[in-house]
């Protein structure tokens, strides 16, 4: 399956902020904590380019911490501002809104502009509701809520501009789509569930098999991934008269995923990030059987 998703609004917000952009004064970027790399879209390096910009490594606290670590010291070394930012922590969200105006110099004629970019379900709306101190952006679990932009009074010298999540026209590395569609940057109504529960599984056996372990009583180490997707289908009961129900049972991991009940998981390292162009997927490295499916 080639993932991609890239609906009209994306075109349409993709035109705001270049226009928006020549009125603000700095850059919030928000990416995810648990795959830095995937989240960050390339065409806003393009629309962004010099102005002062705070990269911040959103929902934290469901990524793996030794792994963040490794995130800011890759960051670091490539000279780019960034923090990690875990939701409702006030003394966190001092620090974010201090570093991101920290080069902004006082206007006589208008309030200073800050405008929060990232891709679909990265947080920007829970993340402004949390620096406005009150409910003013419409938070979903589905990508793509906010539809519009929108400004912010944050305070008598500075103006928030939110804007859509948009991804790319074309998500060349299909091993990244995979892990965005895992996150949850992407409509469930837009991917295979049981294609990418099945790449899920796979990589929790590379990379953290005692979170299989623990959460569904099974030996990742004994099965191939599709058997460890069934042996997760039965003992969750996505079951049909045919057999697994892996469209189902996709979904029960992804949602385990992306709800941190299979605990802190990132979903790349600094070393997954392509040297040169985007390697050939290898996920999932087996095929569903259609006959199975729902």
């Amino acid at each position: 399956m080639t993932i991609g998703w890239y609906p009209g609004h994306m075109h349409k917000a993709r035109k705001d902020i270049t226009l928006a952009l020549q009125q603000v004064d700095a850059v919030l970027e928000i990416v995810d904590a648990r795959l830095p790399y995937a989240s960050e879209n390339p065409l806003l390096n393009q629309l962004i380019g010099s102005k002062p910009r705070l990269r911040v490594l959103n929902k934290a606290d469901l990524a793996d911490p030794a792994v963040s670590k490794r995130w800011l010291a890759w960051y670091e070394a490539q000279g780019i501002p960034c923090m990690l930012f875990e939701k409702e922590d006030a003394t966190d969200l001092k620090i974010l809104l201090r570093r991101s105006t920290a080069k902004l110099e006082r206007k006589a004629s208008r309030a200073n502009r800050l405008m929060i970019v990232g891709i679909p379900n990265v947080g920007k709306s829970t993340l402004i509701n949390l620096l406005a101190g009150r409910k003013i952006a419409k938070v979903g679990d589905e990508p793509a809520v906010t539809k519009a932009r929108q400004e912010i009074q944050l305070g008598e010298n500075l103006v928030l501009l939110d804007t859509p999540g948009i991804l790319w026209p074309k998500l060349e590395d299909q091993q990244g789509a995979y892990r965005l569609a895992a996150s949850g940057a992407i409509r469930n109504t837009a991917i295979e569930l049981g294609d990418v529960g099945l790449f899920a599984v796979q990589f929790l056996q590379e990379r953290y098999p005692r979170a299989l372990k623990d959460r569904y009583g099974i030996d990742p180490a004994s099965l191939q991934p599709l058997a460890c997707l069934e042996a997760i289908g039965k003992k969750r009961g996505c079951l049909t008269k045919a057999g697994i129900d892996y469209t189902k049972a996709g979904e029960v991991v992804i949602n385990d995923l992306r709800t941190g009940k299979l605990g802190r998981i990132s979903l790349e390292t600094p070393d997954d990030i392509p040297a040169v162009s985007p390697p050939e997927p290898n996920f999932p490295a087996q095929v569903l059987p259609v006959s199975h499916a729902s």
